[in-house]
C-alpha cells in the first residue's frame, strides 16, 4: 500500500511548500522541475532521490501521479541537486519489490509504506562512450 492520494494532496499544497527550499540542500532530497502535459506550466515538486550507477531513481511514495506522467511524456526533466541543475533523461518506472536501486538503510522504511515503484532517469553526463 503506497500513501494514499489524499495525503498527496496535501502535501502539495502544504508539505511541498515547507519542504521545497529544505529539499535543495538536504542528501537523498531533490526538485523535479517539469511541465504540465496540458497546461505547459512549470511544476516544482520536491522527491527523495538516490544515485544509481547510470543516474538517479525516485521513490514513488504515492505511486505513478501527475508529476511522474509530465516527465515521461517530455522524455526527461531537470532536478535541482544541492541547488545545482542536472538535466535527466529516459524516464522510466521499475517495479521493484526488493528496492534494490535504494540505498539499504531505505530499504525497511520504504517496505514500510509499501512502495515497490521508482522512476529510473538517466544522466547523459554519467553515461560511457558507446551507452544510449
Amino acid at each position: 500500500m503506497v500513501l494514499p492520494r489524499r495525503l498527496a494532496r496535501i502535501n502539495r499544497v502544504v508539505s511541498n511548500r515547507v519542504l521545497g527550499p529544505v529539499a535543495q540542500v538536504l542528501p537523498a532530497f531533490g526538485i523535479v522541475v517539469h511541465r504540465g502535459r496540458r497546461s505547459g506550466r512549470e511544476f516544482r515538486t520536491p522527491v527523495n532521490i538516490f544515485k544509481t550507477p547510470d543516474g538517479y531513481v525516485v521513490a514513488l511514495t504515492y505511486g505513478v501521479g501527475d508529476w511522474t506522467r509530465n516527465v515521461l511524456a517530455a522524455g526527461g526533466c531537470e532536478v535541482e541537486l544541492r541547488r545545482r541543475p542536472v538535466r535527466l533523461t529516459d524516464p522510466r518506472v521499475v517495479r521493484d519489490p526488493a528496492r534494490k536501486a535504494v540505498p539499504l538503510p531505505v530499504r525497511p522504511i520504504l517496505a514500510a509504506i509499501g512502495v515497490t515503484e521508482f522512476l529510473h532517469l538517466r544522466d547523459p553526463r554519467r553515461s560511457r562512450p558507446g551507452e544510449a
